[in-house]
Formats: C-alpha cells, structure tokens, sequence
C-alpha cells in the first residue's frame, strides 16, 4: 500500500512541528531561553518573535543564539539587530546564517515562514540575548523537525 502526500500536506510536513513559548519580557542585559531542545538533533525550519509591548527606546542590540548541553560553547545563530523603539505587531526572524542580523519587519515576513538555511541543532537551549536592559515583551514560535528518536523542543 503507498500513500502519496502533496501539496499542503507536503509543505506542512516540511515546515515541522510548531511550538509556542508566550510572550515574555526582554531579558535585562542578559540572555534568558526562549526554547529547550531535548533528546536528540532536530532541523529548525522557522522561528518568528512578535512584539506584543512595545520596545522602549534605547539602543539594544539583540540577537538569538545556542547554548549546548555539551561543553560547547555558546554560539550566534545571527548577528545583531538594534530593537530600539520596535513597535507592537514588529516580528523578527532569522535566516539560518549566523553571520546575518535578525531580521524585522513591521507586520509581515514571508508567508511561508521558512529559514532560507534550516539549522541542525543539538540537545540545548535557543536564547533571546539583549544588550541593554530595555522594556518590551514578544512572544515566539519556532517550527522543527525531529532528526533522533526522541528528539523535541519545547518552550521554555
């Protein structure tokens, strides 16, 4: 017996399994975790944060990055973006490239929500890192796919 998926089915099974962590304040000059990755590797294949309190206006240089389980080291999944005075409804993205800034538009991004570069992660934490210590809140989802047995993401 075959089954044959096309179409919707096949770009929803591509994008993954979506996950929703609630909108939380910025952390306060620090890095704080958006997301756990537990039991295994997963592909990411989108992540969008929605600002839902509006950003103060105070330079702030922002970016996602990735704190394995192991002894490695914390690394940039993006380069940095200045969120200062972003507006409620601005979203913020990435593009898989660690050497490109967080990406932000005012009330859209790309329909399909898809990292041009879906990254392979390890068992971790994706964490929101702030320079300042700015007050705003955004809430985020992010879409994997499991690569291990096991393996899931969870809000943190």
């Amino acid at each position: 017996m075959s089954t044959h998926i096309q179409g919707d089915q096949l770009r929803a099974l591509l994008r993954g399994v979506r996950v929703t962590r609630a909108t939380a304040a910025l952390p306060q000059t620090a890095a704080g975790a958006l997301f756990t990755i537990t039991g295994g590797k997963v592909l990411i294949t989108g992540i969008v944060g929605e600002v839902t309190t509006v950003i103060q206006t105070q330079a702030d240089n922002t970016k996602l990055t990735f704190d394995p389980v192991d002894a490695g080291a914390t690394q940039d999944l993006c380069a940095v973006l200045d969120i200062t005075g972003d507006a409620v409804g601005a979203m913020y993205s990435i593009t898989g490239t660690p050497g490109t800034a967080m990406q932000d538009a005012l009330n859209f991004l790309p329909s399909n929500k898809v990292l041009a570069q879906p990254l392979v992660l390890k068992p971790g934490s994706i964490l929101l890192d702030c320079a300042a210590s700015n007050t705003g809140s955004v809430k985020w989802e992010l879409t994997y796919i499991p690569l291990d047995g096991g393996a899931s993401v969870a809000a943190a």
